[in-house]
């Protein structure tokens, strides 16, 4: 039985769940903004309570690495460091933005698929990818302007969705923009890119793994 447990913390929606190989067996969802600290590990336990598995059948974590949120991904991968710490288990880590394109389902054909992570003002967190995630360009930050994307856009359909994709709408006007809502990384869209990964041994380093966040940390300072 190879039951794993995704964690999903990237943006301020926070989910868990657990399944075994490509089949779902629970999940939940908290859109509850900065609730990770205070509501990730009932969660999980939660979880666990209600489907009747312990913690030992457990064969591998999967966590959404970044970009995003700094606090929620420090904290998801805090959490599934601990788990894997104490029962020995491997890690398993997610590009953020590949976790939220999985999210699209059916995923259109012909279309490229542009997931955004909102990155404040008009910047957003971004890749590009094929409809079967075939990494067309890698994951990184972008400031959004009229000229965005505009190289693909003359090709064919881009679909822009996530928590960066509505400021964009009124900047990107190419007629082979399409623009889609509802879209967020969620822990239940994880299912297969983590299976994949735990089949071919594809694990991270627990001790040493650090979130993928793109830019630096500039703390704010209190104004006297």
């Amino acid at each position: 039985m190879a039951v794993i447990l995704s964690i999903e913390t990237s943006t301020s929606a926070c989910s868990v769940a657990l399944h075994e190989r490509n089949k779902l067996i629970a999940d939940h969802e908290e859109h509850v903004p900065q609730s990770a600290a205070a509501r990730l590990t009932p969660m999980i336990d939660d979880l666990f309570r209600t489907t009747g598995l312990d913690k030992s059948d457990l064969k591998a974590v999967a966590v959404s690495a970044g970009p995003g949120s700094y606090t929620g991904l420090r904290i998801g991968i805090a959490t599934a460091k601990g788990i894997c710490y104490a029962l020995d288990i491997p890690l398993i880590t997610l590009d953020s933005l590949h976790v939220l394109a999985g999210a699209v389902e059916p995923r259109p054909e012909g279309s490229l698929l542009c997931p955004m992570i909102d990155a404040r003002r008009m910047e957003v967190y971004t890749t590009l990818l094929t409809s079967s995630m075939t990494v067309i360009e890698g994951s990184h930050a972008h400031i959004v302007e009229k000229n965005s994307f505009s190289a693909h856009l003359e090709r064919g359909p881009v679909m822009f969705f996530g928590t960066g994709a509505g400021k964009c709408r009124t900047v990107i006007r190419h007629p082979n923009a399409v623009f889609a809502a509802g879209y967020y990384p969620r822990a239940k869209a994880m299912i297969a890119q983590a299976f994949r990964k735990f089949e071919t041994g594809d694990f991270a380093d627990v001790r040493h793994f650090e979130p993928a966040y793109l830019k630096e940390f500039v703390a704010k300072t209190k104004k006297a």
